[in-house]
């Protein structure tokens, strides 16, 4: 009992808090300013972390937590506070390009958390006279090709992963903590949600953790995942409150 105790106690320690979401200096965003915001599908995986830690993919899962997130977005992108279009469907080399671009959105969004969010590895080229925070990040202008972009100003990416710890994972974590100090962490919720200059790839607004809240699985949880990627998205009514 009292090990469980100690690892309770652990467990609950808060962690320190890090930025998790920015925007480009001089962006803005007013409600009703008549901008068309193009919402692309979101890239949704959803599976089990291993002992080991490696992903293993769900298809039960994901197939679920899809839907949900996308009956959830559907809600919900009409409190982004300007006009949304919804991607069209795509066929042949778009799909591939759509791909490629949201694995890039996703590799860059790794980056923006990995060297700007967490301020110990900050880059220099994102600070400013190591003062001023610099929020300088792009996917390129190939983004123009994509399907539907011609007819929006900006692109809105979804991309979620959930790795739920298996108990093989939960029971190494337990013995880690007990342990000699080594650090194994039991499961994996990433959530990316960014706003795009469709016409020059420049990324305009994110919001990015890898420590996301709710079940993707359920309806609830998937409702509340999509109102923690969307706070504070520029110009809605979807605000801090809503997401807790």
């Amino acid at each position: 009992i009292g090990a469980f105790a100690y690892l309770t106690a652990i467990l609950s320690v808060p962690t320190l808090a890090q930025e998790r979401s920015a925007v480009k200096q001089g962006f803005t965003l007013a409600p009703n300013s008549k901008k068309k915001i193009l919402v692309f599908r979101p890239s949704v995986r959803v599976g089990a972390q291993s002992t080991g830690g490696l992903f293993e993919p769900n298809a039960e899962w994901t197939e679920r937590a899809k839907i949900n997130i996308q009956t959830a977005l559907d809600k919900l992108q009409l409190k982004l506070g300007n006009e949304v279009m919804v991607a069209p469907e795509a066929y042949g080399d778009d799909v591939r390009n759509v791909e490629e671009h949201m694995a890039l959105f996703a590799a860059v969004s790794r980056s923006v958390i990995e060297y700007q969010f967490f301020k110990g590895n900050r880059l220099p080229t994102k600070k400013r006279d190591n003062k001023a925070d610099v929020f300088d990040w792009s996917l390129g202008d190939g983004i123009s090709s994509l399907p539907g972009a011609k007819d929006a100003d900006y692109g809105l990416f979804i991309y979620n992963k959930d790795a739920f710890g298996s108990a093989g994972r939960k029971l190494l974590q337990m013995v880690a903590i007990l342990g000699p100090g080594i650090a194994v962490k039991s499961g994996e919720h990433v959530g990316y949600a960014g706003l795009v200059d469709l016409k020059t790839g420049e990324l305009l607004w994110l919001n990015a953790d890898a420590a996301m809240g709710g079940d993707v699985r359920e309806n609830d949880g998937s409702e509340k995942r999509v109102r923690q990627l969307l706070e504070d998205f520029p110009g809605s009514s979807l605000g801090m409150a809503q997401a807790q």
